[in-house]
This record gives C-alpha cells, structure tokens and sequence, in this order.
C-alpha cells in the first residue's frame, strides 16, 4: 500500500485493513504472514530456480527467462498484434496542466506542481490520465494537486508489463490457465 491509502486505513477508532477490512492494530506486525513468505520455497517459471517467496521479486526483476515467460502471457492477450508502423501515444514525458511547460517524467510533474502550483485551484486534465488508454482526454479533475500526489506517485510501467492494450479478460484467462498448467 501506499502512504496515503494506509493512512486512510488507520484512521478511523478501530483501524481496518485495507484488503478484508478486519480489524487492525497499529504498529503490530504480521508476524505470521511475515514468516510464512521468508519459509515458503517457489520455482521460478522462467529459469526453474528454487528460492524463497521473499526473493522471488528480486529474482524476477534480473531473470530474462521470466521476462520472456512473462511476454508470452502478454502476446497471447493482446488485441492486435504489435506493429512497427503503429503510432504509440507518448507516456513518458508530459506537460504541466498549469503553465504548459514541457517534458516531465511522471515524479519530475509532482515535483513540478508542488513547487510552482500547490495553490493553483483551476480544475486541469490530468496529461498522464488522458494518455493512457482508460483515460478521458476532456475530464478535469476537481482537485488535481491531490489527485496527482494519490494515483502518480509511481508509474503506470511498474505495474504494465508490456502492451497498455492487452484485453483484461483475456488476460485473467491467460492466467488462470497458466497457472493451472505451471503446478
């Protein structure tokens, strides 16, 4: 979770979690779940290494076999199949909704807002939101310096692997059948 959402979730008298809603207390840790990842061994469905499931994220991100394992699950939901004359829209660098200046990355416009436009209330189209393929080019957000620091404070990249067109359904398929066929 992110600052802010688990802020929200310690908020109320009795703070909740912010998957099952189950009551919380602060500073005490899952212990259980903590040692149940640290001694549960997985195999990598890329190179078939064994490892802990606390490791598996580091390992993932330097695999190159389960980049490509990854890719396949990706190639197999896309919509229309990748074209070098395709024009894709520029989600990398955007300009600021206030003064029009031109080429932040998605942390260089926070840094930009906060400092030059904290107080600026106009109601802006957020240019990260309009680029993606879910956003609506023509919607102002009512309060875009909190809407910024909430939803980009990491990028869409992250979490995307590979096209921003695949079909979710099919992707959920995709999974579902991958891992009923990887154990």
């Amino acid at each position: 979770f992110c600052t802010p959402c688990l802020q929200e979730c310690l908020k109320p008298k009795k703070p909740v979690c912010g998957v099952c809603r189950s009551t919380l207390s602060p500073g005490s840790r899952a212990l259980d779940l903590e040692k149940q990842i640290e001694t549960t061994e997985t195999t990598c469905n890329g190179c078939n290494k064994k490892m802990f499931l606390s490791k598996m994220r580091s390992h993932a991100a330097s695999c190159s076999k389960y980049q490509s394992y990854i890719m396949e699950g990706v190639k197999a939901v896309t919509k229309e199949p990748l074209q070098s004359t395709r024009s894709f829209p520029n989600r990398f660098t955007f300009p600021c909704p206030y003064c029009s200046e031109k080429n932040f990355d998605q942390e260089g416009l926070v840094e930009h807002c906060k400092a030059l436009h904290s107080m600026d209330a106009k109601q802006v189209v957020c240019p990260i939101c309009a680029s993606m393929p879910w956003g609506d080019p023509n919607y102002r957000s009512a309060n875009f310096m909190e809407h910024l620091q909430r939803r980009h404070r990491f990028s869409y990249d992250t979490f995307v692997v590979g096209d921003y067109d695949a079909d979710e359904d099919d992707m959920m398929a995709q999974v579902l059948m991958r891992s009923l066929r990887d154990k």
